[in-house]
Protein backbone atom coordinates (compact mmCIF):
# COMPACT_ATOMS: atom_id res chain seq x y z
CA UNK A 1 0.00 0.00 0.00
CA UNK A 2 1.34 3.80 -0.29
CA UNK A 3 3.09 5.12 1.94
CA UNK A 4 2.60 8.76 3.30
CA UNK A 5 5.90 9.94 1.30
CA UNK A 6 5.36 8.61 -2.29
CA UNK A 7 2.84 6.60 -4.07
CA UNK A 8 3.28 2.79 -4.86
CA UNK A 9 5.60 2.29 -7.66
CA UNK A 10 7.33 -1.05 -8.40
CA UNK A 11 9.83 -0.50 -10.75
CA UNK A 12 9.68 -3.76 -13.16
CA UNK A 13 12.91 -6.63 -13.20
CA UNK A 14 15.72 -6.57 -15.68
CA UNK A 15 13.58 -9.76 -17.07
CA UNK A 16 9.87 -7.90 -17.09
CA UNK A 17 11.82 -5.18 -19.05
CA UNK A 18 12.83 -7.31 -21.61
CA UNK A 19 9.59 -8.99 -21.77
CA UNK A 20 7.83 -5.58 -22.21
CA UNK A 21 10.38 -4.71 -24.81
CA UNK A 22 9.30 -8.30 -26.69
CA UNK A 23 5.48 -7.71 -26.18
CA UNK A 24 5.69 -4.02 -27.50
CA UNK A 25 7.21 -4.94 -30.29
CA UNK A 26 4.85 -7.94 -31.37
CA UNK A 27 2.14 -5.15 -30.87
CA UNK A 28 3.49 -3.19 -32.65
CA UNK A 29 3.69 -5.57 -35.64
CA UNK A 30 0.35 -6.72 -34.97
CA UNK A 31 0.99 -9.65 -32.70
CA UNK A 32 -1.38 -9.06 -29.82
CA UNK A 33 -1.64 -11.81 -26.49
CA UNK A 34 -4.80 -11.67 -24.72
CA UNK A 35 -5.63 -8.18 -26.61
CA UNK A 36 -2.33 -6.39 -25.38
CA UNK A 37 -1.95 -3.43 -27.52
CA UNK A 38 1.29 -0.78 -27.37
CA UNK A 39 0.55 2.72 -26.06
CA UNK A 40 2.05 5.85 -26.65
CA UNK A 41 1.99 8.69 -24.64
CA UNK A 42 3.63 12.07 -25.08
CA UNK A 43 6.41 12.63 -22.06
CA UNK A 44 5.68 15.27 -19.74
CA UNK A 45 9.26 16.57 -19.50
CA UNK A 46 10.94 15.55 -23.08
CA UNK A 47 7.29 15.89 -25.00
CA UNK A 48 8.55 13.09 -26.83
CA UNK A 49 6.21 9.65 -27.43
CA UNK A 50 6.99 7.23 -24.59
CA UNK A 51 6.12 3.87 -25.42
CA UNK A 52 4.62 0.77 -23.78
CA UNK A 53 2.65 -2.20 -23.76
CA UNK A 54 -0.54 -2.29 -21.73
CA UNK A 55 -3.70 -4.50 -21.30
CA UNK A 56 -7.08 -2.60 -22.34
CA UNK A 57 -9.62 -3.94 -20.50
CA UNK A 58 -13.38 -3.82 -21.53
CA UNK A 59 -16.08 -3.32 -18.52
CA UNK A 60 -19.65 -2.42 -19.31
CA UNK A 61 -19.16 -1.44 -22.28
CA UNK A 62 -15.99 1.07 -21.25
CA UNK A 63 -12.56 0.98 -21.84
CA UNK A 64 -9.89 1.28 -18.81
CA UNK A 65 -6.31 0.89 -18.52
CA UNK A 66 -4.70 0.07 -15.20
CA UNK A 67 -1.56 0.34 -14.12
CA UNK A 68 -0.80 -2.93 -12.21
CA UNK A 69 2.31 -1.30 -10.65
CA UNK A 70 1.03 1.70 -9.64
CA UNK A 71 2.14 5.59 -10.33
CA UNK A 72 4.66 4.57 -13.11
CA UNK A 73 5.86 7.35 -15.31
CA UNK A 74 3.21 6.68 -17.69
CA UNK A 75 0.44 7.17 -15.54
CA UNK A 76 2.12 10.77 -14.36
CA UNK A 77 2.94 11.17 -18.55
CA UNK A 78 -1.16 10.40 -18.80
CA UNK A 79 -2.24 12.47 -16.35
CA UNK A 80 -0.37 15.67 -18.30
CA UNK A 81 -1.33 14.23 -21.86
CA UNK A 82 -4.66 13.27 -21.34
CA UNK A 83 -4.96 10.34 -24.03
CA UNK A 84 -2.81 9.04 -26.39
CA UNK A 85 -2.31 6.38 -28.57
CA UNK A 86 -3.15 2.59 -28.95
CA UNK A 87 -1.58 0.10 -31.66
CA UNK A 88 -1.64 -3.22 -32.92
CA UNK A 89 -0.41 -3.37 -35.99
CA UNK A 90 -1.09 -0.61 -38.52
CA UNK A 91 -4.32 0.01 -36.62
CA UNK A 92 -3.62 2.81 -33.77
CA UNK A 93 -6.12 4.47 -32.26
CA UNK A 94 -6.12 7.74 -30.89
CA UNK A 95 -7.78 8.48 -27.16
CA UNK A 96 -8.43 10.69 -24.54
CA UNK A 97 -8.07 9.44 -20.75
CA UNK A 98 -10.15 10.51 -17.41
CA UNK A 99 -8.68 8.77 -14.59
CA UNK A 100 -11.12 7.07 -11.96
CA UNK A 101 -11.35 8.32 -8.50
CA UNK A 102 -11.12 5.73 -6.28
CA UNK A 103 -14.29 4.94 -5.24
CA UNK A 104 -15.23 4.48 -8.66
CA UNK A 105 -12.46 1.19 -9.14
CA UNK A 106 -13.61 -2.02 -7.62
CA UNK A 107 -15.65 -3.23 -10.55
CA UNK A 108 -12.85 -2.51 -12.90
CA UNK A 109 -10.43 -3.76 -10.49
CA UNK A 110 -11.80 -7.34 -10.00
CA UNK A 111 -12.50 -7.80 -13.54
CA UNK A 112 -9.44 -6.02 -14.59
CA UNK A 113 -8.07 -9.40 -12.13
CA UNK A 114 -10.34 -11.99 -13.34
CA UNK A 115 -8.82 -11.52 -16.49
CA UNK A 116 -5.14 -10.12 -15.90
CA UNK A 117 -4.45 -11.48 -12.79
CA UNK A 118 -2.32 -14.64 -14.30
CA UNK A 119 0.42 -11.51 -15.25
CA UNK A 120 -0.50 -9.03 -12.82
CA UNK A 121 -1.39 -10.08 -9.06
CA UNK A 122 2.20 -10.17 -8.00
CA UNK A 123 1.68 -6.16 -8.75
CA UNK A 124 -1.06 -5.98 -6.18
CA UNK A 125 0.62 -6.91 -2.93
CA UNK A 126 -1.56 -10.74 -2.23
CA UNK A 127 -4.97 -9.02 -3.50
CA UNK A 128 -6.62 -11.19 -6.55
CA UNK A 129 -10.15 -11.45 -8.45
CA UNK A 130 -11.25 -13.40 -5.13
CA UNK A 131 -10.50 -10.79 -2.72
CA UNK A 132 -13.23 -9.47 -0.48
CA UNK A 133 -14.16 -5.57 -1.33
CA UNK A 134 -12.55 -4.46 1.08
CA UNK A 135 -9.43 -5.39 0.05
CA UNK A 136 -9.80 -4.21 -3.62
CA UNK A 137 -10.74 -1.14 -2.32
CA UNK A 138 -8.01 -0.48 0.32
CA UNK A 139 -5.47 -1.15 -2.91
CA UNK A 140 -7.25 0.88 -5.24
CA UNK A 141 -5.24 4.51 -4.35
CA UNK A 142 -2.02 2.22 -5.37
CA UNK A 143 -3.24 1.09 -8.73
CA UNK A 144 -4.46 4.32 -11.09
CA UNK A 145 -7.58 3.41 -13.64
CA UNK A 146 -8.03 5.60 -16.46
CA UNK A 147 -11.59 5.43 -18.70
CA UNK A 148 -10.36 5.82 -22.61
CA UNK A 149 -12.34 7.02 -25.13
CA UNK A 150 -11.38 6.55 -28.64
CA UNK A 151 -11.24 9.34 -30.99
CA UNK A 152 -10.35 7.73 -33.85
Amino acid sequence: MSSSSSPYYLKGSPMNVRMNSVIGWLARHGVSFAGTAEMSVRGRKSGQMQRIPVNPHTYDGGQYLVSARGHSQWVRNMRAAGGGELRVGRKTRTFTAVELPDAEKLPVLRTYLEKWGWEVNQYFAGVTAKSSDEEIIACAGDHPVFRIAVTS
